[in-house]
């Protein structure tokens, strides 16, 4: 994890909040914005878009696919704003679930208040404890860690008696 200054902090936080400021949320009125910070140092944003069907594609869920899409495997830290309710915009569980794939335990998750300011600070083991990710896939010999992991060995079938 970057230790971030304060000048870093309030520029992904300006970011967020511009993201924020672009959301699509005609139906729940909820605009969310995020600022990610990648392993490389590189900046992503994203923002909640809804449609009518009631579907929705979540800030982070962008902003972590516009990471992906660029090659970046990654998370250092991530900023999320909300609107101007008052207290701090948390990551649904889905969302926590998608962090959780891209981040270890020394990314930090930074709820903020809908102006900027310093909200929460959250590890992705304190946000979804007893996390299914990667390292579960793994073991099983699938996914992005499957080469750093032995996979399982699986119970024999018992022998059929005729």
């Amino acid at each position: 994890m970057t230790t971030l200054s304060k000048e870093k902090q309030a520029q992904l936080a300006w970011l967020a909040i511009t993201a924020r400021d672009n959301a699509y949320a005609p139906y729940s009125h909820h605009p969310v914005g995020v600022a990610l910070l990648a392993g490389s140092g590189a900046v992503y944003t994203g923002a909640n878009c809804e449609f009518a069907n009631f579907d929705c594609t979540c800030a982070e869920n962008t902003a972590i696919a516009a990471m992906a899409a660029a090659g970046e495997r990654y998370i250092d830290t991530i900023v999320i704003v909300g609107p101007a309710t008052g207290g701090v915009c948390m990551p649904c569980g889905r969302c926590r679930q998608r962090i959780q794939e891209f981040a270890d335990s020394k990314t930090r998750i930074h709820c903020l208040k809908p102006d900027g300011q310093k909200g929460r600070v959250f590890t992705i083991a304190q946000l979804l404890p007893h996390a299914f990710g990667p390292q579960d896939m793994a073991v099983l010999g699938l996914g992005p860690l499957a080469r750093q992991v032995k996979p399982k060995k699986t119970a024999t079938k018992a022998k059929r008696r005729t």
